[in-house]
């Protein structure tokens, strides 16, 4: 929901720009871009929801990201960074990776074969879908859930254009739901390394985050109970208000959804 937020803040805020000026088919598939590219970083844990999303396959790839992750950590830390493995919360939770998802996305979209781009839809779709579906239906089905993606993915192919400005949007929209992910785990008692491999305070790994006080446990109470509902409503609203600007939703012409 955090990349899902993200997406509606940006687009329904930058009204005067082209990221804001979408027509609503491309603002739905930045909208999935940006939910399944909030799971993303976390490719680097075993464990994470998207490291089991596509069974095998992907486990394999978190494997293979996570000894990747640790390895960049262990040669490129400062004797001030910690000296934990570097597998998790590594290279995938910096903006150096995000920016890689981004020009990835926009490559295939501007340039993909007939099999890159609907498999790159699918698997965001996927994520976007397991995402979402984690906690509120704990008992996932597998078959539903590839059904639906698939039905998402056809829409997002068939309104995706492979026109620069196109390809562009989804590449922000990857970028978008990244960096919202590196909000969320800032927040988080571990802080996040988003500026690596800047040096900061003697770190290249220095773990951004605000005080200790205003800090979350990951999936704790605050971050359930309180973190998650404000972000869903926030991302209905900031949503309705970027559908809005696109005129998808004349019914609601004359209500000021964002007041400036």
């Amino acid at each position: 929901m955090s990349g899902l937020l993200a997406w509606s803040a940006v687009t329904a805020i930058a009204s005067s720009h082209p990221i804001g000026q979408l027509t609503p088919q491309s603002w739905a598939v930045g909208a999935v871009l940006a939910t399944g590219a909030a799971l993303l970083p976390d490719l680097d844990h075993p464990g994470s929801t998207i490291s089991r999303t596509f069974g095998a396959l992907s486990s394999g790839l978190s494997a293979g990201i996570n000894a990747l992750s640790s390895f960049v950590y262990r040669t490129t830390r400062l004797k001030r960074d910690s000296k934990r493995d570097g597998g998790h919360r590594g290279l995938t939770h910096t903006l150096v990776f995000a920016l890689f998802a981004a020009v990835f996305t926009t490559a295939v979209v501007q340039n993909s074969q007939k099999w890159a781009l609907p498999v790159l839809m699918f698997v965001f779709a996927g994520l976007a879908v397991r995402g979402i579906m984690n906690d509120w239906c704990p008992k996932q089905d597998a078959l539903l859930i590839t059904v639906v993606s698939a039905g998402i993915t056809w829409a997002m192919i068939a309104w995706t254009s492979q026109t620069n400005a196109s390809a562009a949007a989804c590449g922000i929209a990857v970028g978008v739901g990244c960096f919202a992910h590196y909000v969320g785990d800032a927040i988080t008692e571990q802080g996040c390394p988003i500026l690596w491999p800047i040096p900061i305070f003697g770190k290249t790994w220095y773990p951004v985050a605000p005080p200790k006080i205003m800090r979350m446990k990951t999936g704790g109470v605050v971050e359930m109970a309180i973190v998650g509902p404000i972000v869903t409503v926030l991302s209905i609203w900031l949503g309705l208000a970027a559908l809005q600007g696109t005129g998808a939703l004349p019914f609601l012409d004359g209500i000021d959804l964002l007041p400036v």
